[in-house]
């Protein structure tokens, strides 16, 4: 009774949360980055892909729970790529984009960096992300710390810190970049927008606006507790007589710190807007408020 009050019923392909509220996305999230999902076994895999299968078909073994089968589902989507079907390689999934991303993070906010490991760290930065404005992000940083390297008047332990939070105005502002350009076409052919049943009313570039205007502010979310809050933590922590006389626990305890600070800022970052976001048809091109006698339309904000 306990189980069933707090596990809703199955729904194949749907959320278990519930997406319009906040929480409901943060718990929705934090399933999808689970690492625990890249040590799954080829034996467990097959057998939660075939228990949504039976599922599917109506086949389901009699004992079969709620609980089961939203594990199963968080299993597969988390491993198997929905188009192609087949298994998505470990760094590129969801679950595996903090544990593989974390020692890029620690690299990037290494202290008294020089041109060349800037660059290195950059680069594999942008290795990672799939992203395509890597000379922006670049000489955002490089120009920042060659600024910062020849203000003189400020003292050494200000000019640290603040060498240290170069990296967030520079990743920042090549997400907002990165995101213009790979969806630059939504502005000119617009995304669809579907009424309260799931059908599609048309192509709206106003709903494309929005859409991108809350990614590009999710992206710029996400770097922050990342880029800002190591730095300002392991200025404090440094000064503690145990770090001062130990200096080789510096990098697995400013490792542990970008770590805890990814996990969190992930999840909260992506669970800011719903996927399916709403907007008044009234905003809405005229073709597409003729077409319904809905009030409220979605459309998919994208990642």
């Amino acid at each position: 009774m306990a189980e069933s009050a707090a596990c809703p019923a199955f729904q194949l392909g749907k959320p278990r949360y519930d997406q319009s509220s906040f929480l409901g996305r943060l718990k929705h999230f934090v399933e999808i980055i689970d690492p625990s999902t890249l040590f799954v076994s080829e034996r467990r895999l097959t057998e939660c892909i075939k228990l949504l299968d039976e599922f599917k078909h109506g086949k389901l073994p009699p004992g079969v729970s709620d609980l089961q089968l939203w594990e199963a589902q968080k299993v597969t989507q988390a491993i198997i790529h929905p188009d192609t079907g087949e298994k998505i390689f470990m760094p590129f999934r969801m679950s595996g984009y903090v544990p593989f991303g974390t020692p890029i993070v620690v690299g990037l906010l290494l202290p008294n960096q020089t041109v060349v490991s800037t660059i290195f760290w950059q680069w594999l930065n942008q290795s990672h992300n799939a992203c395509v404005n890597y000379s922006n992000r670049n000489a955002t940083k490089v120009g920042l710390n060659v600024l910062i390297q020849k203000a003189n008047r400020l003292s050494p332990a200000t000019r640290m810190i603040i060498q240290r939070l170069i990296p967030f105005p520079a990743v920042a502002s090549a997400n907002i970049c990165n995101v213009g350009l790979m969806r630059h076409n939504e502005l000119s052919e617009g995304v669809d927008v579907l009424d309260e049943n799931g059908n599609i009313l048309g192509s709206s570039k106003i709903a494309a606006k929005h859409a991108i205007m809350e990614t590009a502010f999710t992206r710029v979310v996400l770097p922050m507790p990342i880029f800002v809050l190591p730095p300002i933590i392991m200025s404090y922590l440094e000064k503690l007589p145990l770090l001062q006389m130990n200096r080789r626990l510096l990098l697995p305890i400013h490792s542990l710190v970008c770590l805890a600070t990814f996990s969190l800022s992930l999840p909260l970052a992506i669970s800011l807007f719903p996927q399916m976001s709403q907007i008044e048809v009234s905003q809405l091109e005229p073709e597409i408020a003729m077409a319904t006698d809905c009030k409220v339309v979605t459309y998919n904000k994208g990642l």
